[in-house]
């Protein structure tokens, strides 16, 4: 039998021998992985785009244009899938713009999670697209996580060409909050939504780890990819 320390050296190469392969493994394997999160998140821009133009083809029953023009972000959730029997268990992704001084910036990634979205049974495919209305929202939009409802105050927006005087839409309401399944469009609340950065399409999309706050305060270019969701963006006024 080999002297303890003989055994101990062998185990000690294996293991540095394992964690070599492991880095190696992971090396390899992380270009696929980004490029995967990469399409799906190029692919979200798209969608997004497409909810935006569908909703804005049809004004009468879209956002209204005092919306529109006070929004200081605008975020869309595209196909988002709702579960659940009586509370509705939810799960998304979404991209959102905010305006600089230059314009619109370039689009950061989130994810949204929970929320007492209503009655749903079954799986649905649903659109939803959230107004930042003002700074105090847009601070809690930069922020590492927030909680629609709790930490963010939302309500469900008017819908229509215009907000009508007797709808209880207000300026000092951070979010307002839409949803769409089916072709009808309507506000919707929101509350107890969890929004958070979605690292992984930051790092895919914009290949280092760039901040929220970066991008949405115009400090990072917009990416070529994002391109046909912030055209539909600056349209939005112009078609209201």
């Amino acid at each position: 039998m080999p002297p303890r320390s003989a055994r101990s050296s062998r185990l000690r190469r294996l293991m540095k021998q394992r964690t070599l392969l492991f880095i190696v493994l992971a090396m390899a394997l992380n270009p696929c992985w980004a490029g995967k999160v990469g399409v799906k998140a190029e692919a979200r821009l798209e969608n997004a785009a497409d909810v935006l133009h569908e909703i804005l083809d049809a004004p009468d029953k879209g956002i209204p244009k005092e919306v529109l023009e006070s929004a200081k972000c605008i975020a869309v959730i595209p196909h988002q899938i709702r579960a659940g029997f009586v509370v509705a268990a939810t799960r998304g992704k979404g991209v959102v713009t905010c305006r600089t001084e230059n314009g619109w910036s370039a689009p950061a990634f989130f994810t949204i999670t929970g929320g007492g979205w209503g009655v749903q049974i079954g799986l649905e495919g649903v659109d939803n697209v959230l107004m930042i209305m003002n700074r105090k929202g847009m601070d809690r939009l930069l922020s590492n996580k927030f909680q629609i409802g709790a930490d963010a105050s939302a309500a469900a927006g008017p819908v229509g060409r215009h907000a009508a005087a007797g709808t209880d839409w207000k300026m000092d309401t951070e979010i307002l909050s839409y949803s769409r399944a089916k072709g009808v469009f309507a506000g919707v609340s929101l509350d107890g939504a969890l929004v958070r950065p979605d690292d992984d399409a930051m790092r895919a999309v914009y290949g280092r780890n760039v901040k929220t706050r970066e991008v949405l305060w115009g400090q990072v270019p917009p990416p070529a990819a994002a391109e046909t969701f912030l055209a539909a963006v600056r349209g939005a006024k112009k078609q209201s």
